[in-house]
């Protein structure tokens, strides 16, 4: 039992330093890192992108990218967020787990994650960010 202790904790400090060295050849900003429990928060204020939260939890790696809080009873705010994520190419727009904020979320398996990869990703979210901003903004208002 200890030896697989001691492998995942392995495992999560190299995946750790992978992923932050993917975030930094990215000229993404490490804003806090914690090793011990393989969490990462970064900025890179060209893509949009502020306080994304990676976390490294072998086998998976999380993206959480918070865009917005709401109140209750915007129907027509998660149909346009749903609509969307039938075209989003990388992640998805999900809710908290209390309902009162959206993020959007993505998972990637780390056992063959490679920098392509991870750039994809970010420049996906890069992407929805620029593309959907505007309505983010506006519903960010309700």
């Amino acid at each position: 039992m200890d030896r697989f202790v001691q492998s995942a904790e392995t495992m999560r400090m190299n995946h750790f330093e992978i992923i932050e060295d993917f975030a930094l050849r990215l000229n993404c900003r490490v804003l806090y890192k914690n090793e011990q429990h393989g969490i990462l928060k970064i900025d890179n204020q060209p893509d949009g992108i502020h306080n994304l939260i990676l976390g490294i939890a072998p086998p998976i790696l999380i993206m959480e990218q918070f865009l917005f809080s709401f109140r209750e009873g915007n129907l027509d705010m998660f149909k346009k967020l749903l609509q969307k994520n039938r075209d989003t190419i990388h992640g998805a727009f999900v809710i908290n787990e209390e309902g009162d904020r959206v993020l959007f979320r993505y998972t990637m398996q780390l056992q063959n994650l490679d920098f392509n990869e991870f750039e994809s990703a970010l420049n996906s979210l890069g992407l929805l960010l620029s593309e959907f901003s505007q309505q983010i903004i506006d519903f960010s208002k309700l």
